[in-house]
């Protein structure tokens, strides 16, 4: 089908056809009160039209600026479109769309971190938020604690006014408030991390304290860093998926972003400088996150990644063609329900209802999230999602053979070979380091699993327990002796 010339933009939100939302207050309007770290897909599908939702409800003044760490992509793409962009709103019953105005403008931070530091500054922004992902927060997983030797902290500590690191901005704006003796902004983390505010307060004041002491000190004592829980799929945006959005608006869009129905957010109600009216929303505002926090990476995060690890092993390109063998979607209920027992939440949570909706959405046949996707960054993400819920099983004396199959589909995967030979493309910060160990021990569960289980920023002191070591050695041996399809069906079935 041939696509329209015309580019999204505001000149032409009244060219729209009649099926498709857009921005239901006036933009000109608006004025930025929020600068947004990481302008990824996941920003764009959750946050971003939360704050939509605020503007139409009369929170003018709460626009986000939005700054990507490293590339231009996303700002060259909405630039020229005043920074309008689609959301595709995909179910198996068709496809919604909606054209979101919170975001007023983007930086690119690498090009000028002078640029986002004013940006950070200045008073009128009284909330920084990030998507940044578990990598970039500069720290090691385990512990929770900043890694004072990576390579931008190091450059940062150095430089701390041109900062490369999202530490190492927040440190630097904070820094500038202080000395012009203006309240500080909102830290708000929307990454999964566990306990995602004392985890970035942390980073953040040994990040400071390393600088300065007092300013360590100032940012403990009056920064808020609220928790937050943040859940909805968002698959990346493929050329295809370009095509069909332009064709449902009549106009080109250049990064439109897809994702499912459901959304959540959930947020810690303790803010330096004001919020949005979040409640208008639909924002779940609590006194304590960790219950939710931990529901959500145990649960969603811990088997998608179970899923995303054994299922491109078996040679299942999407989640949803994943779930369409009864046996992974067995095993993604298995892995939910042996983490709830490590759950305490409020009373009248329903985890039950809340594991069969996971399910259900991991099915969504309109949904394309690649299982190579999830799988990035694993050694950020095993800790929170897979490593405490085993833990917490094991000091209930309970078995973790399920979790161990995750684990043992994680180091399968890391060795960067498939099971026909193939290369895999492993994205991850310690990629090098897992494909050294996986030559040295070669295809051999007794060698390689406690090769990978001895890496400290993953593991931690875990990795020296017993238990472990046995179950992730036995679940890697049958991965090497049946391959992923068939070690799942017999961990299922017994």
């Amino acid at each position: 089908m041939r696509q329209s010339s015309t580019r999204l933009g505001r000149a032409n939100l009244d060219r729209l056809p009649a099926g498709i939302w857009r921005p239901a207050y006036d933009r000109s309007r608006v004025t930025s009160g929020i600068v947004h770290l990481g302008l990824g897909a996941f920003h764009r599908a959750h946050q971003a039209v939360v704050i939509d939702d605020c503007l139409a409800a009369g929170s003018t003044s709460w626009g986000i600026v939005g700054a990507s760490l490293r590339s231009p992509d996303t700002r060259d793409a909405l630039a020229s479109q005043d920074h309008l962009y689609t959301v595709a709103i995909r179910s198996a019953e068709g496809t919604e769309h909606r054209v979101i105005g919170a975001l007023l403008d983007s930086v690119v931070a690498r090009e000028n971190p002078a640029q986002l530091v004013g940006q950070m500054a200045d008073p009128a922004t009284r909330i920084v938020s990030l998507t940044v992902t578990e990598k970039g927060y500069c720290h090691t997983p385990q512990t929770g604690d900043l890694d004072e030797r990576h390579p931008d902290i190091v450059h940062d500590l150095n430089d701390p006014d041109t900062p490369r690191s999202a530490p190492g901005f927040l440190v630097a704006a904070l820094a500038r408030r202080r000395a012009q003796g203006l309240s500080p902004f909102t830290v708000l983390c929307c990454d999964n991390l566990a306990a995602n505010g004392h985890t970035v307060q942390r980073i953040v004041t040994q990040f400071a304290a390393v600088r300065s002491k007092d300013l360590g000190k100032w940012i403990a004592d009056v920064v808020a860093f609220p928790s937050t829980m943040v859940d909805r799929i968002v698959p990346e945006t493929t050329d295809d998926d370009r095509d069909a959005v332009s064709s449902a608006l009549g106009m080109r869009d250049a990064w439109p972003v897809m994702t499912e129905p459901f959304t959540q957010w959930v947020v810690e109600d303790r803010f330096t400088a004001g919020r949005p009216d979040f409640a208008s929303a639909g924002v779940e505002l609590v006194s304590d996150v960790k219950p939710f926090e931990l529901m959500k990476l145990r649960l969603l995060n811990a088997s998608h990644s179970a899923l995303a690890y054994l299922g491109y092993l078996s040679g299942y390109e999407t989640i949803a063609d994943t779930m369409q063998d009864a046996h992974f979607a067995r095993l993604a209920a298995q892995v939910m329900e042996e983490a709830a027992v490590t759950l305490t939440m409020p009373v009248g949570t329903d985890l039950a209802a809340y594991r069969t909706s996971l399910l259900k959405r991991f099915a969504n046949p309109a949904l394309h999230h690649r299982t190579w996707q999830i799988a990035m960054d694993g050694s950020q993400k095993l800790p929170q999602r897979l490593l405490g819920a085993m833990q917490d099983r094991l000091r209930k004396d309970l078995p973790i053979a399920t979790h161990a199959l995750a684990v043992a589909g994680w180091m399968r995967y890391v060795t960067a070979t498939d099971e026909q030979g193939r290369a895999i493309d492993v994205r991850d910060p310690l990629a090098a380091e897992f494909a050294a160990l996986a030559r040295e021990a070669g295809p051999v569960a007794e060698r390689l699993a406690p090769a990978l289980l001895a890496v400290a920023k993953v593991f931690g002191p875990f990795g020296a327990e017993p238990r472990l070591r046995e179950a992730v050695t036995t679940a890697l041996g049958r991965l090497y002796k049946d391959g992923a399809r068939r070690a799942v069906e017999a961990h299922v079935t017994a």
